[in-house]
């Protein structure tokens, strides 16, 4: 090796090494703080581990118990009924909005800014105001609608309107989606819409043969993360109830199920198996849409 050569080889490998030190803070706090919670959680889910007690091996028995927990059945249907609703919804009422502002009017930036607002809020503080506002009695919803002539809507005291009512609050914040679909909107060339032009095409026809399909990238972005934060939700409902889902756990979901049982009962094993079940069910979901994206999902 000549002496050009070995200069160049350690000058790479002190870059090299001089790279790991700086980013080593970041690899300990993956493994500290992600990694090794993983794999200790799968361990945890064959045992009946509860922080105070280091419990011992029961094997598959803490799934075996879930197939027999009301509760656990009745959180998955919660939570997919949400999903359900939810992510279609907030879906389409984003890109309507983006739609809306990208267009060239007046105060379009004070616009914006007011429909991400929302996303900045923090969900407790979000979830005291829809409180109030959904208020039986007293809320400033009913009140508007009583205008109307129309009774009193249950918003958040019957089981048959929690979950819409839940909907309804999620849509609020759905400015980081707008966001995102206002980027992809920009990013589409305005050749496509003066070729649709000159072909007479009208506003609809634009949107329909030449927005959304180029739009498709982003909105299936939109859908995989609406999807799996659905999925996940936890601190609107958990602060709405208080942490017990009422009525009639109408709003007890998934991981309101997992972190009463793991940090109320102290179940950390048995909240460690619904934990992966709840990993199972998004893998399951997200494997179902990226295996359909080849269909309608256009790349330009």
């Amino acid at each position: 090796m000549t002496v050009a050569k070995r200069m160049s080889y350690n000058i790479e490998k002190r870059k090299a090494r001089a790279g790991l030190l700086f980013v080593s803070p970041w690899i300990l706090g993956l493994f500290i703080f992600f990694v090794y919670p993983l794999v200790s959680s799968i361990y945890y889910s064959f045992t009946t581990y509860s922080v105070i007690n280091p419990g011992e091996f029961v094997g598959l028995e803490n799934y075996q118990r879930l197939l027999r927990d009301d509760l656990f059945w009745i959180s998955i249907r919660n939570t997919l009924q949400f999903t359900a609703m939810s992510v279609p919804i907030n879906l389409v009422f984003a890109i309507c909005i983006a739609l809306l502002l990208n267009r060239k009017i007046l105060f379009q930036g004070i616009y914006r800014t007011i429909f991400f607002i929302p996303t900045l809020v923090p969900v407790v503080a979000t979830a005291a105001v829809w409180r109030w506002l959904m208020n039986t009695q007293f809320g400033l919803i009913n009140n508007m609608i009583g205008y109307l002539g129309i009774d009193p809507v249950p918003w958040l005291a019957s089981p048959q309107w929690t979950r819409p009512s839940m909907v309804i609050i999620a849509a609020w914040g759905v400015g980081t989606a707008i966001v995102v679909n206002l980027a992809g909107l920009q990013g589409i060339s305005t050749e496509y819409y003066e070729a649709a032009d000159v072909d007479g095409a009208n506003t609809f026809q634009k949107i329909f043969h030449i927005t959304l399909p180029l739009l498709t990238p982003v909105i299936f972005y939109n859908l995989v993360m609406g999807l799996i934060n659905a999925l996940q939700i936890f601190t609107l409902p958990f602060t709405l109830t208080f942490g017990d889902g009422s009525p009639v756990n109408s709003l007890t979901f998934l991981v309101m199920h997992i972190y009463n049982n793991a940090f109320g009962l102290m179940r950390m094993g048995y909240a460690s198996a619904m934990a992966w079940i709840l990993f199972v069910i998004i893998l399951i979901l997200t494997i179902i849409v990226f295996s359909t994206s080849k269909r309608w999902v256009h790349y330009s």
